[in-house]
């Protein structure tokens, strides 16, 4: 108990945690595998395919690198509604068991989603902050990344600006535009102080959703995926209309259902709902704003 003191302290502080063995190595291969079969399904389709609950694509692919040569898959939305394997690791996993001791005990799921950066798909995901995209009543939010590959400093790893999540919630917007991504000046005022997440297949980085962070294109040869499970305190409710709508959201996976709202003091301006397959659509919009 008191080596997990140890660790609720330290996400408290730095609002991120690297965690060895999230899931079991049979969890690992599972998940591998059912990700080489949607992969090897990619390969027959031009355009984004699949369909979640509001009618876009389930899967989504790089759309000037993706073909049959190199596959391209860039994102996989509710892999769980779809997959039993998924949804096991989503109900329980050993890393949930440390989100319900600093989040906790009531702890439900709020969304799903596989993140690829395949060799040579040129994905870069731009500095941001996941609250802005999931207001709720309050900020007890956890996105944890589960590592399906071994992430390198090469492969494009997670990067995360420690301490940030008890900071300002930044504007996702430019010029009237949701970007999915702060503007330039805070991003460079806080990209040398970026750490990255590197690690073993199996391990997760449990992060705040509060914690500024992105990560660079792979510029290796192997590739890094990420499994990533959003669950919130269950006493937190949404103010806004879920951007990755799912059957499951709202599942009880520690505790109870409480019936309860708990609400905190802040401000930040309403997301925009997607019309986009994902938010790596949206993020693109920022390329060529005027700054």
């Amino acid at each position: 108990m008191h080596e997990n003191k140890d660790l609720i302290d330290q996400f408290h502080r730095d609002g991120y945690l690297f965690f060895e063995n999230a899931i079991t190595s049979e969890q690992l291969v599972s998940l591998n595998s059912e990700l080489s079969k949607w992969v090897e399904e990619s390969k027959k389709h031009k355009e984004p395919f699949g369909r979640i609950m509001d009618g876009r694509p389930r899967f989504d692919l790089e759309p000037t690198t993706h073909s049959p040569e190199t596959p391209a898959v860039r994102r996989i939305t509710s892999p769980a509604e779809i997959s039993d394997i998924c949804l096991d690791v989503v109900k329980d996993n050993n890393a949930l068991d440390l989100v319900s001791e600093i989040f906790g005990p009531n702890i439900t799921h709020l969304g799903n989603k596989i993140n690829l950066k395949l060799p040579g798909a040129g994905t870069e995901v731009k500095f941001h902050q996941d609250f802005p995209f999931e207001p709720h009543s309050n900020e007890d939010i956890m996105t944890v990344l589960y590592f399906l590959d071994d992430v390198t400093l090469d492969n494009g790893p997670l990067e995360v600006v420690p301490g940030t999540h008890n900071g300002p919630l930044h504007s996702h917007w430019q010029n009237g535009v949701f970007t999915g991504a702060v503007d330039d000046k805070v991003m460079k005022s806080n990209k040398n102080k970026a750490i990255k997440c590197t690690g073993k297949a199996g391990s997760a980085c449990l992060m705040h959703s509060k914690l500024l962070h992105g990560s660079a294109p792979n510029l290796s040869a192997h590739s890094r995926s990420l499994f990533i499970v959003t669950y919130k305190a269950e006493d937190a409710v949404a103010l806004s209309p879920n951007h990755l709508p799912s059957e499951l959201v709202g599942m009880v996976v520690r505790g109870k259902e409480t019936g309860t709202v708990r609400c905190t003091s802040y401000s930040i301006e309403l997301p925009e709902y997607p019309k986009e397959v994902s938010f790596f659509g949206q993020q693109s919009k920022s390329k060529n704003m005027a700054m």
